[in-house]
């Protein structure tokens, strides 16, 4: 059966995981959703967003200086244990998403730490722009949700497209961390430096 993108956005919204995930999951599956997930569990994906309430105090604080020595990065990303900050695979970890806010510039972590008035003046700018359109407001309130998620992936650093795979957004690559290494991990902050002209 064909993977269609209805059913990974449908498995993606049930289990909250990345769409390369769900689209590998539906692969190996012939498209059943209850067997899908339960390939992602087995996986280890679904307790990925379990642990995403536990407390992540250990971490490290990573840098980036871009080759022109006019863009600079600092990012905290936070885990459970020194154990896991001290592997070379989360060492990679915070090294590829600070190159990814070099590359990127997002404002926010994520859409929750948009000031809401921010948020409301986006919502009304795209209301404006679409006055005229003569649509009902059911659909007005979808084409703004969806317009919405398009301001998201451009600020927010967890909902951009990853810069060296952009089938998969920054908290996917965060989610599959979590999945291989079994604890929380989150980015706490970060700050962008650039030289302007």
């Amino acid at each position: 059966m064909e993977v269609t993108a209805e059913k990974v956005k449908e498995l993606r919204e049930l289990t909250g995981i990345g769409m390369m995930e769900c689209k590998n999951a539906l692969s190996e599956t012939d498209c059943n959703l209850e067997k899908a997930i339960e390939f992602l569990r087995k996986k280890g994906y679904a307790r990925a967003q379990e642990k995403a309430g536990r407390e992540a105090k250990e971490g490290l604080v990573g840098s980036y200086i871009h080759a022109t020595g006019k863009i600079g990065v600092l990012v905290e990303i936070n885990c459970e244990s020194d154990f896991v900050a001290l592997t070379d695979e989360f060492k990679e970890l915070v090294k590829a998403i600070a190159m990814h806010i070099a590359a990127a510039n997002p404002l926010y972590i994520g859409p929750e730490q948009i000031p809401a008035d921010i948020v409301d003046k986006e919502k009304e700018i795209i209301r404006e722009q679409l006055k005229d359109s003569k649509k009902p407001a059911e659909i007005i309130e979808k084409i703004v949700t969806g317009k919405l998620g398009k301001f998201y992936e451009e600020v927010c650093l967890l909902e951009q497209p990853y810069i060296r795979d952009d089938k998969m957004k920054v908290k996917d690559l965060v989610t599959n961390f979590i999945a291989k290494f079994k604890e929380n991990v989150k980015v706490s902050r970060f700050t962008r430096y650039e030289i302007k002209k």
